[in-house]
């Protein structure tokens, strides 16, 4: 699925326990680095850092991005699969 629909991006993230981070030394200035979700127990940990969902969504609409997300695996588990595409 794909969508640049705020609250249905909230809505996937936080059903699976996510939050919206950045990758660390991505950042400049006043501006959010690359974007990702942070899954507690997942590899993030040492590389990823939290932003608010108001910075995130900013640099997401800046960036002219689409989210790319599975709602389920192929063995009809909740999936965590995501990506930050460009709407190109």
């Amino acid at each position: 699925m794909r969508t640049t629909n705020h609250d249905e991006i909230k809505a996937w993230v936080d059903k699976r326990g996510g939050t919206p981070a950045t990758v660390i030394g991505t950042e400049k200035k006043d501006n959010a680095g690359l974007l990702r979700i942070d899954f507690p127990g997942y590899s993030g940990k040492d590389t990823l850092e939290a932003i608010s969902w108001d910075d995130f969504f900013e640099k997401f609409d800046e960036s002219d991005l689409d989210f790319l997300y599975q709602e389920k695996t192929a063995g009809g588990k909740e999936s965590r699969f995501n990506k930050f595409v460009s709407k190109e």
